[in-house]
């Protein structure tokens, strides 16, 4: 089993930036990809980011591309969420999660059922 921590979340100005860091440990060698999804107050869980453990796909979903970069530190194992120009719709709580190789060549970083580990999340704000 993966364990997932993430950390990084707080309060900020609409335009400012965060960095999410998502550790991982344990059975990490399983690991496929993580992904960052997000879930606001009264809304569904949604994707935001994801990449293979060895960098060689990314995903990034319409709302975050060109402002979010995901990257990852193999040696630490931990997957980065940088986040620039938030805008207030981007508040939530971020989880990070991980997936396992389920056929070879392919992978499912948009589909949260797919990913068998969760960290506890971590609360973004952005306030105007």
């Amino acid at each position: 089993q993966v364990q997932l921590v993430e950390s990084g979340g707080g309060l900020v100005q609409v335009g400012g930036s965060l960095r999410l860091s998502c550790a991982a440990s344990g059975r990490t060698f399983n690991t496929y990809a993580i992904g960052w999804f997000r879930q606001a107050p009264g809304k569904e869980r949604e994707f935001v980011a994801a990449i293979t453990w060895s960098g060689d796909r990314i995903l990034y979903a319409d709302s975050v591309k060109g402002r979010f970069t995901i990257s990852r530190d193999s040696a630490m194992n931990t997957v980065y969420l940088q986040m620039n120009s938030l805008k207030s719709e981007d508040t939530a709580d971020y989880y990070c999660a991980s997936q396992r190789l389920i056929v070879l060549g392919s992978w499912y970083p948009r589909t949260s059922d797919k990913y068998d580990a969760w960290g506890q999340g971590t609360q973004v704000t952005v306030s105007s």
